[in-house]
């Protein structure tokens, strides 16, 4: 329990404001994005390639975590009351790690295959296949369960008049949970980062340095690659920081010290809990940069939206009123006459 003085945060803005409104958002994108892309694979199910897998249970890890807004969007705006049970509390909770973590795993897979196909093109003829991939899908699926899993058997649910759905721990267990955190950022964002930003980095020599390699695809290669660096810089990297920063605060406070960056450590968590949640809504992205078919496909929609929504506004505004003259308003005719 808390023995300091520390004043508690005001949670009002971001937990009952800013997280709710941004998942109202998030919601709807993500879902209709993530359906249209996977579809958009599955449709050609037979010309599947290696690389397609990894972005098929890319899409499937953002859906597992996407289902379960709704009912996180409920919990914020009801002032942080959870009345779907401590079970519930606990599933969704593991949902969000597992989707965080396999993002981050699908990603870094994506970066080995275009790092082999790139670098090593003859080596990897004939060994990056779509069975070696759905083999690799399902080892991440397994380690990442594996490691999100002890995370459920920390209490998650308050019922002191309050019935809150921590996503982390109470308080009793914050030093235990501080331990376990530093250990999942290890092995699932920091080793993972290092892969990525280590087969990146080669990459980016290689591409600079061919003669024969054509513009676009060029172009293709860096485009991906400053994609995934920008998500895990915009939402990977400071919900890690901030999350271990603010069980840290925790962690002093519960042995009767108060931090004077408690305050500053919560918000920075609470608002890199809203970047994280950008995670399932932006991954779509890296469909397009990966299937040059399903990025032309989505281009030529937003070319379509463009062009109908600019035919209705030239249609609304080409509606010009008439003015009437002497001789109509003695006419038979009193209606307005509009030219189209």
């Amino acid at each position: 329990m808390n023995n300091s003085s520390c004043t508690p945060p005001d949670k009002e803005l971001f937990e009952h404001t800013v997280l709710p409104i941004l998942y109202v958002m998030v919601f709807p994108v993500g879902v209709v994005l993530n359906v249209w892309g996977m579809k958009s694979l599955l449709h050609k199910w037979k010309q599947l390639r290696d690389i397609d897998i990894l972005v098929i249970n890319l899409g499937l890890a953002d859906m597992l975590y996407l289902l379960t807004l709704p009912f996180l969007i409920t919990y914020y705006f009801k002032g942080s009351v959870w009345i779907f049970g401590e079970a519930f509390c606990k599933i969704t909770r593991f949902c969000f790690k597992v989707n965080l973590y396999c993002s981050i795993g699908f990603l870094t897979c994506i970066s080995v295959y275009r790092y082999m196909a790139i670098v090593y093109p003859i080596k990897t003829l004939g060994k990056l296949t779509v069975t070696n991939s759905a083999v690799i899908s399902a080892m991440v699926w397994i380690l990442v369960s594996a490691q999100s899993l002890p995370d459920m058997f920390f209490p998650k649910h308050s019922e002191n008049n309050t019935n809150q759905c921590y996503d982390a721990t109470d308080w009793d267990k914050v030093e235990d949970y501080f331990s376990y955190s530093l250990s999942v950022t290890f092995i699932g964002f920091c080793i993972p980062s290092g892969i990525i930003l280590g087969c990146y980095g080669h990459v980016t020599l290689v591409v600079c340095r061919s003669n024969t390699m054509k513009k676009d695809v060029k172009q293709r290669i860096i485009k991906l690659l400053v994609l995934l660096i920008l998500l895990f810089s915009v939402c990977f990297t400071p919900y890690h920081i901030f999350k271990n920063l603010s069980l840290y605060s925790r962690v002093l406070i519960h042995q009767g010290t108060c931090p004077a960056w408690d305050s500053k450590s919560f918000i920075g968590r609470q608002a890199s809990r809203g970047l994280v949640s950008l995670n399932s809504a932006l991954n779509p992205l890296v469909y397009f940069n990966v299937n040059e078919d399903m990025g032309e496909q989505f281009r030529q929609l937003l070319r379509g939206g463009r062009q109908m929504f600019s035919r209705l506004f030239q249609s609304k505004s080409s509606f010009v009123p008439v003015p009437q003259t002497e001789q109509e308003v003695g006419s038979p005719v009193t209606e307005n006459v509009f030219l189209y």
